[in-house]
């Protein structure tokens, strides 16, 4: 059944240098969900001062071509080192106090659905994002080296062709949707949660041997597909309030940790709907969750 017309923003092959792997305190790798938003409300802000007083943008899908994990493993070692950023010396010829962080090279496309901006302005809402991706934007804490330009598109809900002609424009790479029905089936068998994480991301092996003594060995997840930890969001821990030094007085303030779960990176071509793909910003103020989730799931 035909739909409503969505109107979108290509950000093609955003080439971004040391952007931060370390997307929660325990997982390391394609940064957090809330890098990816995180930008798209920066370039919205940057827009809205700009002039485009009505530009909102709704939803982000990511889409990964390329993703180069800074870290290094030497002969006969057992796990990678974080590659170190070498910075300089302080004056008495020590070294700083860094906490090193993990950092890593991308090569992304980002799709914006947004709305409050006509066809009219287009051309010059255009080069107004090639302006700040040129200038002043970072993509999760890392720089942008290189891009191509910026495409407006138009995608008719239920149209296959339309959407066919954007999972075209997105090969070769890789869209990173929700999974967390997985973490749920887990947890109401009565799995902890981290067990269950783990329990998708470990391989299993196992082996059979036949009449003749022949061994053959078999390697499997649990379910199939590239299935990844990603980090969501927020979970509040304190009540809200001020906080002794806080860098902004007039927001009130609340420690949080961070929410992580399952997610899976997908070709673009096994995609049916644009909803599958797109991250939005979600609040559930009673149980103090802040978080990036996909519509498509409940």
């Amino acid at each position: 059944m035909i739909g409503d017309i969505h109107k979108l923003l290509l950000l093609p092959h955003i080439q971004v240098h040391n952007a931060n792997a370390l997307s929660s305190p325990f997982t390391i790798g394609f940064p957090a969900m809330t890098a990816w938003l995180g930008f798209s409300h920066a370039l919205q802000r940057k827009l809205i001062a700009d002039g485009f007083v009505d530009f909102e943008a709704e939803a982000t899908a990511v889409i990964s071509h390329d993703c180069q994990l800074q870290t290094h493993k030497g002969v006969d070692d057992f796990v990678h080192s974080i590659i170190g950023t070498g910075n300089p010396l302080d004056k008495t010829g020590q070294r700083s106090a860094f906490i090193e962080e993990a950092r890593c090279h991308l090569n992304v496309s980002l799709i914006i659905r947004f709305n409050g901006v006509s066809k009219d302005q287009e051309t010059e809402l255009l080069e107004r994002i090639t302006h700040h991706l040129n200038k002043n934007l970072k993509v999760a804490g890392g720089d942008i080296l290189g891009f191509d330009a910026p495409e407006p598109l138009r995608i008719t809900e239920g149209e296959d062709t339309d959407l066919r002609r954007l999972t075209r424009k997105l090969m070769p790479g890789y869209v990173i949707i929700e999974r967390r029905e997985l973490m749920q089936d887990a947890m109401q068998q009565g799995q902890d949660a981290i067990d269950a994480l783990l329990d998708y991301l470990a391989i299993h092996h196992s082996c059979e041997q036949d009449d003749a003594g022949n061994v053959s060995w078999t390697s499997k997840r649990q379910t199939a597909g590239w299935i990844v930890p990603i980090a969501t969001g927020f979970h509040g821990i304190t009540e809200l309030g001020q906080a002794k030094n806080q860098r902004d007085l007039d927001t009130v303030h609340r420690f949080a940790e961070s929410i992580v779960t399952l997610g899976e990176f997908k070709m673009p071509y096994q995609i049916h709907s644009l909803d599958e793909i797109l991250w939005r910003y979600q609040v559930d103020s009673e149980k103090n969750l802040y978080l990036c989730q996909q519509t498509n799931h409940s």
